[in-house]
């Protein structure tokens, strides 16, 4: 006789609610991750999250914490004045690429330049998601989306932008890397990446910043298993997942 054994359960933090993400989207996936880092660092009932605008400000309604809905791309914008505020809560994004790297580019450019003690969850599918599948300053060159139907063109649009790099280069930026969470193998050091940019807020360090490799199979026309395989294939070659900047410890 059968005999279920459940052997994985979520922490208390997320809420038991039907997801509404589209098949195959990695945002629940991350949910997951920032709720084991909040509850594994004792964070859950100190935390503040600042969501964004695009699917990823559903964060609010998967976890049980303290919550602001910013305007659009002002996350990061909103989240310096809640750290500010309140100093001894720990605060971070929650953002897609439409959101931080197109609108809310100067928002977090200048909140890394000026060591804002937030962490910041980026969500990069390399197109807007929520509003119908339009180019994002991260579509990559070729990917065809419904404002570039022919493909993104380098030479009229510019190449896409590697915000992990770019934020790694700012003096405020104490922790930056590039995760994937399209495997097994990928998804646990994409945890222990979280947990890093989780510290550095806690240890006063600086901003912390994470960008998640993610599927949108809906925009990208393709089954969850291809979207997994597109991320490993093809997304990881131009954005390449590694630690770009951590915490000197010996300035501590």
């Amino acid at each position: 006789m059968y005999k279920e054994e459940q052997v994985f359960s979520a922490p208390e933090v997320m809420v038991d609610t039907p997801m509404h993400f589209c098949p195959g989207c990695h945002h629940g996936i991350i949910h997951r991750l920032v709720g084991e880092c909040l509850t594994e660092l004792g964070l859950v009932d100190s935390t503040i999250c600042v969501g964004s605008v695009g699917c990823s400000v559903f964060i609010y309604n998967y976890l049980r914490v303290d919550a602001v809905e910013s305007p659009h791309g002002r996350a990061a914008a909103v989240a310096t004045g809640v750290k500010r505020a309140r100093p001894d809560n720990f605060v971070f994004t929650y953002q897609g690429d439409g959101d931080l790297a197109a609108i809310g580019l100067s928002e977090i450019v200048y909140a890394a330049n000026r060591g804002e003690k937030v962490s910041v969850v980026f969500v990069n599918n390399t197109v807007y998601g929520m509003t119908g599948g339009q180019m994002a300053p991260t579509t990559m060159v070729g990917q065809k989306t419904t404002t570039c139907a022919g493909g993104r063109c380098q030479e009229r649009d510019g190449a896409p932008l590697k915000m992990a790099e770019m934020l790694a280069s700012l003096e405020g930026t104490a922790f930056s890397a590039r995760v994937a969470v399209d495997s097994i193998p990928h998804l646990k050091k994409a945890k222990k990446a979280l947990r890093k940019a989780c510290e550095v807020q806690i240890q006063g360090r600086g901003l912390g910043f994470i960008e998640f490799l993610s599927a949108c199979p809906t925009n990208w026309h393709m089954t969850p298993l291809q979207a997994n395989a597109r991320i490993s294939k093809e997304l990881t070659s131009y954005f390449p997942l590694g630690t770009y900047k951590e915490p000197d410890h010996t300035q501590e």
